[in-house]
């Protein structure tokens, strides 16, 4: 069993050795300063987050989600940003609950709805996906300014 619960400055280690794993699964490092920012971002509630704990009080997943105007909708709109579950607690319902705790979390607050990008390669991840959403069919683009 584990629970869902908000992300403290307590969660900050096994908060951590989550980022880290979801940043060495897209091959990708960061400053160190940028996940510090992360990390103050979510305990200011400027980018909200969630960590999936066991019954040994272990960090199973984690999920980043924020809300921005939409114009679309006169409601505000939810980007689920990161999710990430633990390769050892993969299949046990982990990212499905997460991302189950962001839809609550969205329809509490009113949002149109909650969406989210993944890596065309991410076939785990999407077969889950394809069970609890729609996929609709856009392709991402981005301009980087370095």
């Amino acid at each position: 069993m584990f629970e869902i619960k908000p992300i403290s400055q307590a969660d900050y280690t096994q908060w951590l050795d989550l980022w880290q794993g979801y940043l060495s699964f897209y091959e990708t490092e960061l400053a160190e300063e940028v996940t510090q920012t992360t990390f103050d971002r979510i305990l200011k509630s400027e980018i909200h987050g969630a960590i999936a704990i066991d019954d040994s009080g272990k960090a199973l997943g984690i999920v980043h989600w924020l809300t921005h105007l939409d114009t679309w909708s006169i409601e505000d709109t939810c980007y689920l940003e990161d999710l990430f579950v633990s390769s050892q607690a993969r299949s046990q319902g982990v990212g499905r609950s997460l991302i189950r705790y962001v839809e609550t979390w969205a329809r509490q607050n009113n949002l149109a709805k909650v969406y989210w990008l993944t890596a065309e390669n991410n076939l785990t991840a999407r077969a889950l996906y394809e069970k609890v959403a729609d996929k609709t069919g856009f392709i991402h683009y981005e301009i980087r300014d370095k």
